[in-house]
C-alpha cells in the first residue's frame, strides 16, 4: 500500500489554506484540526513488529505538539500570516503522517517489509517536514512557554535503518537462485518478525493485500509478484490450502452461493474456512476439519494452529455432536456440502508415497543406472514441495543419500548431496541429517566434488547451521577452511554460498576463531576489490563481526585492509559506509594506531560528511569515531 505526497483530504478544519487568510481565527480552525488529527491517530495501533518502533515514535513527536497547538487554540489575539502558513504546512504534515501510520496499520504487513527502504524514506521525510514547520512557528508572537519550547525540541525525531536480519532474510526468501525453495526455518522466522504465523493473520493478510493490488491498479506487476509469493510460502508452513490470492474470495465458493445466509462461525475450519464435513478435536479443545489438521501434522507441527498452543498430542477426536448440527443446519437451509476427494485422489496418494518408499530402496542397489536415476529422481521430488521432503525421510531417505556421498560416482554425488541439500529445508531434517552423520561426509563432498557438487554443499552446510547445536558440529568436523577455500577459489555462485555458510557459523565464538585462522580475513579484503561479485556488504559485515575477536582485530588492521576501509567511506553505498565506519571505530577503540593509518588515507572530511547525511546508525558510529580522532590528536 504505497503512498503518494499528495494531501488525502482536509479533516477537522477542512477549508484549503487561502481561505484561512481571510479568516481572522484561522490558527484557532487549524490547530483545532491538527488536534484532531493526533487524537485520530493516536486510537491507531496494530502496527507490525518490523515497524512498531517507527510508528510509536511518529506518534509519541506528534503528541509533543498537543501544549503548542492548545495554546495556539486558545490564543486571543490574531497572529501574522507567516505564522499561518507554518500552522497550514504542520497540518499538512500530519496528514501525511495518519495516512503513513494507517498504512502500517491496517495495510500488507509483507509489503511493508518489501518495501521497507521506500517507507523508511517516508518516515524520514515526515520528520524532516515536521522539523521545517516547527523552525517557522511564531513563539515569541504567541507568547509560548518555556516549558512547551522545551518539549519541543523533543519532537525533532531521528529514523535508525531497519533491522539487519529480516533485510537478510528478506532477500534469502524472494531470491529465486536456480529455483531452490527458501529453507523453511527462515520462512517462519520472518512469519514470527511480521506477525503473519496464525490462520486469522494470514486471512487479514490476504484481505490487505487485495486491497493494495485494487490501488495501485496493476503497477509494480513484479512488487506483487514478490508479495503474494511469499504469501503462499506463509500459508505452506502452517499448512493453509494455498489458493490464487489475487483472483479466489476468502470464503470459499460454497459459501458465495448462499450470500443470503449467515453460517454459524464454529462450522467453519479455522484453517480451510470452510464448512466442516468431518470435524475432529484436538488437544487443544479446537475443531478442525480432519483432513486440514492432519496435513498439518504431517508438517511437523505440535502446535494448535489458532491458539499457537503445543500439544501434549497429536490424537484427534471425531465432534459428532458438531457434525450433527452441520448437518441439520445444511439441510434445513439447502446448503450443499463441499465434496470429500473421492477415492482416485486417494489411490493417487498412496501411489505417491509407494513410489518414494520404492526409490528409497533403490538407493542401497548395486546397479549404477539404476541408482543413478533414484537418486537424481529424489532430488527433483525434494526439491518441488514439504510434503515430498517430509515423506522421503520418513520412509528412510536420509541415511542411504549419506552413504552414496562417498560413491565413486561424481554425478551420483552432485544429486546426492543436492537432495540433502533439499530435504534440509525442513527443520526436523536438519536434525536428522546432522543426527545420522551427514556433516563429515557433505565436508568430504566440498572438498573433493566437482563444482556443482562443492557448490551445494557450502549451501547445504548453511542450511544445517541454521540450527545453533549444527554450528558447534559443523566447525568441530573441519567444515569452515574448506569453505574458505570455495570463498577463495570458486565461482561467483560458489563464493556467494561460502561467505552465507561461513558468516552463519561464525556466530558462535569458536567458530570464528577457527575462520580468522583459516585466512577468512585476506579473503574477504580481496573480495572488497571485486565489486562485481556483488558480496560486498556480505563482506564488510562479516568483517564487521570478525573485528570483536582479538586475532581477528589485529588482522583487519593491516594497512591494505584499513586502505579498503576508508575507500568505501568515501564511495560506497550508505550501507557501505555504515559497515565500514563501523569496523574502523571497533579498530579505533581499542588501538589510537588503526586510526592514525586512516586518518593518511584521509577518512576525516568524509566521516563529517557520514555525520550529517548518513544513515542514523552511520552517524551516530561517525560522531564517536570523530570523537575518537580528537581525543588521539590531543594526545
Amino acid at each position: 500500500m504505497m503512498m503518494d505526497g499528495e494531501e488525502e483530504g482536509n479533516r477537522g478544519g477542512g477549508e484549503e489554506i487561502e481561505s484561512y487568510e481571510s479568516n481572522p481565527r484561522a490558527e484557532t480552525e487549524i490547530a483545532q484540526a491538527i488536534l484532531n488529527l493526533i487524537e485520530s491517530v493516536a486510537h491507531l495501533g496494530g502496527y507490525p513488529r518490523t515497524h512498531k518502533k517507527y510508528c510509536f515514535g511518529l506518534v509519541r513527536r506528534m503528541k509533543l505538539l498537543l501544549p503548542l497547538l492548545e495554546e495556539i487554540r486558545d490564543y486571543n489575539e490574531q497572529i501574522s500570516e507567516k505564522g499561518i502558513s507554518c500552522l497550514s504546512n504542520l497540518k499538512e504534515t500530519f496528514l501525511l503522517a495518519e495516512k503513513l501510520l494507517k498504512v502500517c496499520s491496517e495495510g500488507s504487513k509483507i509489503d511493508l517489509a518489501v518495501e521497507s527502504e521506500a517507507f523508511m524514506v517516508k518516515f524520514r521525510t515526515i520528520d524532516e517536514k515536521l522539523c521545517q514547520a516547527l523552525e517557522g512557528v511564531p513563539f515569541d508572537q504567541l507568547g509560548i512557554s518555556d516549558e512547551t519550547k522545551e518539549q519541543l525540541k523533543r519532537a525533532k525525531g531521528k529514523t535508525d535503518t531497519l533491522d539487519v536480519e529480516l533485510e537478510m532474510d528478506m532477500m534469502a526468501v524472494l531470491s529465486k537462485k536456480d529455483g531452490q525453495n527458501a529453507d523453511s526455518a527462515i520462512i517462519e522466522r520472518l512469519a514470527k518478525k511480521l506477525d503473519l504465523h496464525t490462520v486469522e493473520d494470514l486471512n487479514n493478510e490476504t484481505i490487505a493485500i487485495r486491497n493494495l493490488v485494487k490501488e495501485r491498479g496493476g503497477f509494480n506487476a513484479e512488487n506483487i509478484l514478490q508479495i503474494t509469493d511469499l504469501l503462499k510460502k506463509f500459508k505452506q508452513i502452517i499448512g493453509m490450502e494455498v489458493t490464487d490470492v489475487l483472483n479466489n474470495p476468502v470464503m470459499p465458493e460454497t459459501l458465495d452461493i448462499c450470500t443470503s445466509l449467515v453460517i454459524p462461525h464454529e462450522f467453519l475450519c479455522p484453517i480451510m474456512l470452510e464448512v466442516m464435513t468431518d470435524p475432529v478435536i484436538i488437544a487443544s479443545g479446537q475443531t478442525y476439519e480432519k483432513e486440514s489438521i492432519e496435513k498439518w501434522f504431517n508438517s511437523n507441527h505440535w502446535t494448535c494452529p489458532k491458539t499457537g498452543q503445543t500439544l501434549a498430542h497429536l490424537s484427534v477426536t471425531p465432534n459428532y455432536a458438531l457434525k450433527n448440527l452441520i448437518l441439520q443446519w445444511c439441510e434445513e437451509n439447502k446448503f450443499h456440502l463441499p465434496k470429500k476427494a473421492d477415492c482416485a485422489s486417494s489411490e493417487s496418494s498412496t501411489d505417491h508415497s509407494k513410489g518414494i518408499c520404492s526409490l528409497v530402496k533403490d538407493l542401497s542397489c548395486s546397479h549404477l543406472e539404476m541408482l543413478r536415476k533414484a537418486v537424481k529422481k529424489i532430488r527433483m521430488l525434494s526439491k518441488e514441495n514439504a510434503e515430498n521432503r517430509i515423506l522421503i525421510a520418513s520412509k528412510g531417505g536420509i541415511q542411504p543419500l549419506i552413504q552414496i556421498l562417498f560413491y565413486p560416482d561424481s554425478e551420483i554425488q552432485e544429486h546426492s548431496v543436492t537432495a540433502l541439500l533439499n530435504l534440509s529445508l525442513e527443520v526436523t531434517n536438519k536434525r536428522l541429517i546432522v543426527k545420522r552423520g551427514g556433516v563429515p561426509a557433505i565436508i568430504e563432498v566440498l572438498q573433493h566434488g566437482r563444482r556443482q557438487a562443492r557448490e551445494n554443499s557450502a549451501a547445504a552446510l548453511f542450511s544445517l547451521s541454521m540450527l545453533y547445536e549444527n554450528k558447534i558440529i559443523v566447525g568441530l568436523s573441519n567444515g569452515i577452511p574448506p569453505l574458505v577455500d570455495l570463498l577463495q577459489s570458486g565461482t561467483q555462485r560458489g563464493k556467494k554460498d561460502a561467505v552465507s555458510a561461513l558468516f552463519n557459523l561464525s556466530l558462535n565464538h569458536s567458530n570464528k576463531g577457527r575462520a580468522i585462522d583459516a585466512g577468512i580475513v585476506t579473503t574477504l579484503v580481496q573480495l572488497l576489490k571485486d565489486k562485481n561479485l556483488g558480496i560486498v556488504d556480505e563482506a564488510l559485515s562479516f568483517l564487521l563481526l570478525l573485528v570483536s575477536h582479538p586475532e581477528g582485530r589485529s588482522e583487519i588492521g593491516q594497512i591494505s585492509c584499513i586502505e579498503s576501509l576508508v575507500e568505501f567511506i568515501k564511495e560506497g553505498n550508505p550501507k557501505n559506509k555504515e559497515y565500514a565506519t563501523s569496523v574502523l571505530l571497533e579498530l579505533g577503540s581499542s588501538n589510537s594506531s588503526f586510526i592514525l593509518a586512516a586518518l593518511q588515507f584521509g577518512v576525516y572530511e568524509h566521516l563529517l560528511e557520514i555525520s550529517t547525511s548518513g544513515t542514523h546508525r552511520a552517524q551516530k558510529k561517525a560522531n564517536s569515531l570523530l570523537q575518537l580522532i580528537n581525543k588521539t590528536e590531543q594526545i
